[in-house]
């Protein structure tokens, strides 16, 4: 009986945790936890972490009614940036994703595109 309630707990810790990367929209990037997060609201974890944060450095923290939940990130993770309003992805740190400059030019044909 204890471990069907460690399995429950564990496979809700783990939905916990999906929920957090699903569709990932963060605050902002910050180094100490707000001071009245929301549950739901989650934010990166930035540069020289304190508070709760400590140890979690460029991990997602996001607030659940059960606290602070941490997941670390990984290469090719992305979310979206509230606060600079575009996507982030992590490769050895967290990146802004850069649209592509707009061509110049147009002097060049496409030979092997498709007939319309």
């Amino acid at each position: 009986r204890l471990h069907l309630a460690h399995g429950i707990v564990g496979l809700a810790e783990a939905l916990v945790r999906a929920d957090l990367v699903l569709h990932c929209t963060v605050e902002g990037e910050v180094a100490a936890p707000p001071a009245t997060p929301l549950a739901g609201q989650a934010w990166l974890v930035g540069a020289n972490p304190s508070g709760a944060f400590a140890g979690h450095t460029a991990a997602i923290a996001g607030f659940t009614a059960g606290g602070w939940r941490f997941v670390a990130a990984r290469t090719g993770l992305r979310v979206y940036d509230r606060s600079s309003q575009g996507f982030r992805h992590f490769t050895d740190a967290w990146q802004r994703c850069v649209a592509p400059a707009t061509p110049v030019g147009g002097t060049t044909i496409d030979q092997e595109r498709e007939p319309l």
